[in-house]
């Protein structure tokens, strides 16, 4: 499995997830995460700001891009037969070519709106507990700060949470 974006919230999440249920998992990110992103378990790390993960031979059963940063085409390319691209954030024209590409072959493009199951919700907190799912957070801020908490977040620099 590649998780594009891997550094940010939703993808350590991702990462530890896809690790606990027995993935051998690819991340990517950028340079400053790298550390952190070998520290939660990834197998194989790409520094997006050195290499196109579509540019190698490698191919994966699972692409799940949580920015919609990945190039659509050559991510889907880079699939293995039946292989499975998830989109966090589909525009309107990836969620209409993925309909096209999934009726068409045996790669499918999947994307849809969160939903929170009880039965998941007590499952993640379980994980948390057992120390299984660690969250990631590299800055604290007072309440007082909290507009500085937020253009950070907006920067795209932070890790994890």
């Amino acid at each position: 499995m590649l998780i594009h974006g891997a550094g940010g919230s939703i993808g350590t999440l991702a990462v530890q997830l896809a690790k606990y249920f027995g993935a051998e998992v690819t991340g990517v990110d950028s340079t400053e995460k790298l550390d952190m992103l070998r520290a939660i378990g990834t197998d194989h790390i790409i520094d997006y700001t050195r290499e196109d993960f579509t540019s190698s031979k490698e191919s994966y059963d699972v692409i799940f891009d949580v920015m919609g940063k990945s190039p659509f085409s050559r991510s889907v390319r880079s699939l293995k037969p039946n292989g499975r691209y998830l989109l966090a954030n589909p525009r309107p024209s990836q969620m209409l070519r993925g309909w096209w590409i999934s009726v068409r072959g045996s790669k499918k493009v999947v994307f849809g709106a969160v939903s929170y199951k009880k039965e998941a919700l007590i499952f993640l907190k379980e994980l948390i507990e057992a120390g299984k799912i660690k969250a990631v957070i590299d800055r604290r801020y007072p309440l007082e700060q909290i507009v500085d908490a937020h253009r950070y977040v907006e920067s795209g620099h932070k890790k994890g949470m």
